[in-house]
């Protein structure tokens, strides 16, 4: 967890306890449910970039030449809403694969489309076909990673699917 979400737990909680400090039970409520979602999105785009870090070292060991670079604090458009998370890039050559996820952190930030309670993407430089737009959704009380299309969450993304991107960014 990175300062800034650190920060944000500990203010969170502050204000949880004001609230029901207050009787403000309902405002308590909802910023409880707020935490639980925080701490999942958190997980989730952990796993992700712990994937793919991990990917790209396996590929390292087996004479891949990844050189990998990390964002703690990053920005990206999705659709019409401000995504905040971290990034990491991975170059081959000069090919590169950019990972980003994040969520939107305030109102004036939009609001997350579909149910997500993340979002992601997998961008080619220079190969646009090649990208994937992700999000985190609960299926069954348990988050998953699902390929977006059409605003629409698709199939299921897992480790398989990330191997075809390394694959793809290690292409000849």
């Amino acid at each position: 967890m990175n300062e800034l979400d650190e920060m944000w737990s500990q203010k969170l909680s502050e204000a949880i306890e004001n609230a029901k400090a207050s009787g403000r039970h309902d405002v308590a409520d909802y910023l409880s449910l707020k935490a639980t979602n925080d701490a999942v999105r958190q997980t989730g785009v952990k796993w992700l970039f712990d994937a793919v870090i991990e990917t790209a070292a396996e590929a390292n060991r087996g004479s891949g030449s990844i050189s990998i670079e990390t964002t703690e604090v990053h920005n990206f458009a999705h659709r019409s809403a401000n995504i905040v998370g971290s990034m990491v890039r991975l170059h081959h050559g000069v090919r590169c694969l950019t990972v980003e996820a994040g969520w939107t952190r305030t109102p004036s930030d939009g609001f997350m489309r579909g149910g997500a309670l993340a979002f992601g993407r997998l961008v080619h430089k220079g190969m646009p076909k090649a990208n994937a737009e992700i999000a985190l959704t609960l299926a069954e009380e348990t988050p998953v990673w699902k390929v977006i299309s059409d605003d629409k969450a698709a199939g299921s993304f897992r480790l398989d699917a990330l191997h075809r991107h390394l694959e793809i960014l290690m292409e000849s």
